[in-house]
């Protein structure tokens, strides 16, 4: 019987891992979007489930990165023109039931067992 290969890789797992590609890291589109919204692609990666949806919103973006709302909301907007994230339903607010924030597709990260979209790779500033 063959023995299972023990990883020894010195990544501290006891948070968690994230893993981004190369190919995104180092593409022109994502160098060239503002720090914030690369704060966000990271924070917003930490909630990510192959089978959820990301719930995120603006005013937690806004605590986490730290910067004011209207910057979160920019980081927001450029990160879903190029095609890195997608809005999949829309945030409301009720005084009388629970509010909900939008909820997110990454197109980087593979969803419902599915591969990446990958969209931010077919974005030019022409569009």
């Amino acid at each position: 019987m063959a023995r299972k290969k023990k990883h020894s890789l010195p990544f501290d797992t006891r948070g968690g891992v994230l893993v981004t590609s190369l190919r995104l890291i180092n593409s022109p589109i994502y160098q060239n979007l503002i720090p914030q919204a690369k704060v966000l692609m990271m924070q917003m990666h930490i909630h990510w489930r192959n089978d959820k949806l990301v719930d995120y919103g603006i005013r937690e973006a806004a605590e986490k990165i730290p910067c004011s709302e209207k910057t979160a909301s920019k980081a927001f907007n450029q990160l879903q023109e190029r095609g890195f994230i997608t809005c999949m339903e829309y945030s409301f607010f009720s005084s009388r039931t629970q509010s909900k924030s939008r909820s997110w597709r990454i197109e980087w990260l593979p969803f419902n067992d599915r591969p990446p979209a990958n969209t931010w790779e077919n974005w030019t500033d022409e569009n």
